[in-house]
């Protein structure tokens, strides 16, 4: 396949170097200094695009790639709020359109861990929950879109939550969920159940990026061809 690289951050070469590995091409990389090759004529034999920029770009590169009719596989996160508008416009251009919070097979697995918990534990009030987060200092977002995909499948589960905050809180409605920032630390993401007995806790715990960027290039391979929006449950048969 031929794919297109949008954003060559430390994400993007670890994708690339997965990518040609793999047997793929990649003739076209988009980053801050060639915006200009963002165009029909550099793309006309793309197959898919990878996409992992900034939040304030993400859901424009989105579009453009729509436009020229590109495959697109997103990874950034932080820019759901026109997440519906992507998804509308996908469907207009009959087009093809990728997300995952996290691209990391073994996350997709922990987050349907973390739902199935979370049913369960919907009928022990005594049980209260919390989501923290570590990565490392240079991660524009804070909480992760890990973090958030984990919340939001905790509120889904229980009854006695109903929103998640960004802030310590005693607050029997409100989901904690903290954002810690170290450095040297790839992301770890950690579920605690706790009551005046005892604790259950899930985590997981990334050792690098490459991961992360298997799963963004197991995107591209499955979204080659299609048309539709896909997430990870779809790849991994996870629904």
């Amino acid at each position: 396949m031929n794919i297109a690289l949008i954003g060559y951050g430390k994400m993007g070469k670890e994708i690339e170097q997965i990518l040609l590995q793999r047997g793929h091409s990649v003739p076209v990389i988009i980053d801050v200094n060639n915006p200009e090759d963002f165009n029909q004529d550099k793309f006309s034999s793309i197959d898919v695009a990878i996409e992992f920029s900034t939040p304030h770009t993400a859901y424009n590169n989105i579009i453009k790639c729509l436009e020229l009719g590109t495959p697109v596989v997103c990874g950034t996160t932080a820019w759901l709020d026109k997440y519906d508008q992507a998804v509308a416009f996908c469907k207009e251009k009959n087009g093809a359109f990728f997300y995952a919070s996290n691209y990391s097979i073994g996350v997709n697995i922990f987050f349907k861990i973390n739902e199935m918990l979370a049913r369960m534990m919907n009928a022990y009030k005594e049980y209260d929950v919390t989501v923290e987060e570590v990565h490392h200092t240079t991660k524009k977002d804070s909480p992760s879109g890990t973090a958030i995909t984990l919340a939001e499948g905790i509120l889904k589960g229980i009854d006695r939550k109903n929103k998640w905050v960004n802030t310590t809180t005693t607050e029997a409605n409100e989901l904690e969920v903290l954002g810690i920032r170290r450095s040297i630390v790839p992301g770890t993401h950690t579920v605690t159940w706790e009551s005046e007995a005892d604790m259950i806790q899930i985590e997981h715990l990334a050792k690098g990026r490459k991961g992360f960027a298997l799963g963004a290039v197991l995107a591209a391979e499955f979204l080659n061809g299609k048309k539709g929006i896909f997430t990870m449950d779809d790849l991994m048969k996870l629904q």
